[in-house]
């Protein structure tokens, strides 16, 4: 779960005071959340159903035992949890294993954090194996600690992912700033009391009280997260 981590930080070196910056993977990172939907429905389909195309907005962002619940639902297909849990992450790995095309301006950010030696975790609601197959294409040199669905007792949209990153990394949430692509990690982040960017994947995020909706990642660097957090 954790990689090296840095000693406890109260403000960085220019005196800014973001402590770390937290990062969501797929549809953030990597272009990765059509992936899911085109999987499932790959796998529903050898199972004898269609879904629903509105059905995405739904399952998007969560934790696959709250999206692959839904399904198996709404469906009525004759499949436990745990089968086709196994089946959605074997057709997704096989899926980034042809290609893993990363986000724009996700390159260019994590170099920035890396040299300005930020701690940076990566949150996600993906379970481990697939995590670890990403952070071949990511660098797993960038992120101090990552955080996996299936390691937390309670996965996004709870706060415990967050919590658990900003503890690994010595920071106070209130000065880390998370960047966030789907309502259900913005209510994590949120819940766990960050300032969150949000860079909308597939369905619109409103702004709020300690929120960013930007366009893309590219318009997302490091003068722009400290900027976020106010001194206290």
């Amino acid at each position: 779960m954790t990689s090296t981590v840095p000693a406890p930080v109260t403000r960085t070196a220019d005196g800014s005071a973001l402590q770390a910056v937290l990062l969501d993977m797929d549809g953030t990172l990597v272009d990765t959340e059509g992936f899911w939907w085109d999987v499932e429905v790959e796998v529903f389909a050898r199972l004898g159903h269609t879904l629903d195309d509105s059905w995405r907005h739904v399952v998007v962002g969560g934790p696959m035992t709250r999206s692959a619940g839904f399904l198996i639902e709404a469906t009525g297909a004759d499949i436990t949890l745990p089968e086709l849990t196994v089946l959605l992450n074997e057709g997704f790995e096989e899926r980034i294993g042809r290609a893993l095309p990363l986000m724009p301006g996700a390159t260019r950010l994590l170099a920035e954090l890396s040299a300005h030696r930020i701690p940076t975790a990566l949150v996600s609601a993906s379970h481990r194996r697939i995590i670890d197959r990403v952070l071949t294409s990511l660098g797993p040199r960038h992120f101090a600690l990552t955080v996996a669905g299936d390691e937390v007792p309670r996965t996004k949209p709870h706060p415990d992912p967050y919590l658990f990153a900003a503890a690994g990394l010595g920071a106070d949430p209130a000065r880390c700033a998370v960047v966030e692509d789907t309502a259900t990690g913005v209510a994590a982040a949120e819940a766990a009391g960050c300032q969150v960017v949000a860079v909308p994947s597939v369905a619109p995020i409103p702004p709020a009280p300690g929120r960013t909706v930007v366009g893309s990642l590219e318009e997302v660097d490091l003068t722009f997260l400290r900027g976020l957090i106010s001194f206290r």
